[in-house]
C-alpha cells in the first residue's frame, strides 16, 4: 500500500471529513475506496466498449452486402420508371 498527498480546497476537506465520519471511516479510506471503484468502473466500461466495437464490426461486415443490394434495387425501380410512391419510399427507407 502506498501513501498519496493531495491538495484540495478547505471546504472540500471539511466536507470529506464530515462524510467520512458519517460513514464511519477515514478520509484516506474513503478516497482509496473511491479510486478503487472508479478503476473498476473504467475497466468495466473499457471491456463493454471493446465488446461493442467487436460486435459492431462483425455486424457491419455482415450488413454491408445486403445494404448495397437494397440500394441497387431501389435505384433499379426508379430507373425502370415505377410510379408507385409507396414501394419507392419503402425501398429508400430500407
Amino acid at each position: 500500500m502506498k501513501n498519496v498527498t493531495i491538495t484540495v480546497e478547505d471546504s472540500v476537506l471539511d466536507w470529506a471529513r464530515i462524510e467520512a465520519a458519517r460513514r464511519g471511516t477515514s478520509v484516506s479510506r474513503m478516497l482509496g475506496d473511491f479510486m478503487a471503484e472508479m478503476m473498476q468502473r473504467e475497466d468495466a466500461y473499457e471491456r463493454a466498449y471493446l465488446a461493442w466495437r467487436t460486435d459492431e464490426r462483425s455486424w457491419q461486415q455482415g450488413a454491408q452486402a445486403p445494404a448495397k443490394s437494397v440500394a441497387r434495387s431501389a435505384s433499379s425501380q426508379r430507373a425502370a420508371g415505377q410510379k408507385d410512391t409507396k414501394s419507392t419510399a419503402l425501398g429508400d427507407a430500407a
